[in-house]
Formats: structure tokens, C-alpha cells, sequence
């Protein structure tokens, strides 16, 4: 089975060698997804920005691999506080609107690098909706 890695223009992990997400078959797994603003290169201040933008990006890695928010089986969020989670929910429910319908959640508080306040990871089956 081939594995191909999945790029998104003004989608960078600083240079380094690393692909925003890979699919093997039709199983996709990401890198970490953050909220860089493709359009500027840079990371918004505020929380509900990044937040925002960070789902957005979710979408765009999501629609260079030919998928869906509705492929999405894992969601891993990664924050600096965990204070942000109404944020992170109001965004999760606009993503994924059926409440019977969820990818699995997991948040994790760790030391993100300045001035990240967010990232997420996700693993989606492609085609499966």
C-alpha cells in the first residue's frame, strides 16, 4: 500500500521535513496541526483566533487529502490551558454539528511553544462517511 504525504500551501512545520498529514490506503493520521494563518505565515495573539484558525486548517488538511470533517474518528487537542475548552468547544460543535455523529476527543495540557495557545491531531478514515 502506498503512503503519500499530504501538503497545504502556507502550511509549515518551520522548514523542517514534515508533512501536515500522511495517508496509507485510506487512513490519514496528522502531523500537528496549528494555527498558523496560511495567508500571513503567522500566529494570530488572541486564544479565540487561534482557535478559530486552528479548526480551520483542520479542514484544510482534511480537504488536500480529498476528506471531510465527517472522516475524522480522532481528535487529540493540545493546549497550554485547559481554561480554553469553551473556546475549543464552541469551534468542535461548529466542525462537527451532529451530536451523534463526534470523532473521539482527547485534551491534553502541555507546553506548547510561544505564542501557541493550540494544536491539534487528528486520525480520519477517508471516504467513510
Amino acid at each position: 500500500m502506498a503512503r503519500r504525504s499530504i501538503e497545504v500551501p502556507g502550511l509549515h512545520h518551520g522548514g523542517l521535513p514534515i508533512p501536515q498529514a500522511c495517508v496509507v490506503g485510506n487512513l490519514l493520521t496528522s502531523s500537528g496541526i496549528s494555527p498558523l494563518d496560511p495567508a500571513t505565515g503567522s500566529v494570530p495573539e488572541g486564544t479565540e483566533e487561534q482557535v478559530e484558525l486552528v479548526f480551520a486548517n483542520l479542514r484544510r488538511v482534511l480537504e488536500a487529502a480529498g476528506g471531510r470533517p465527517e472522516d475524522v474518528a480522532k481528535c487529540t487537542v493540545f493546549v497550554r490551558d485547559k481554561a480554553i475548552r469553551p473556546v475549543i468547544d464552541k469551534y468542535w460543535t461548529e466542525t462537527f454539528p451532529d451530536e451523534a455523529s463526534r470523532p473521539a476527543r482527547h485534551t491534553l495540557r502541555i507546553d506548547l511553544a510561544d505564542p501557541l495557545q493550540i494544536q491539534l491531531e487528528i486520525i480520519a478514515v477517508l471516504g467513510e462517511g
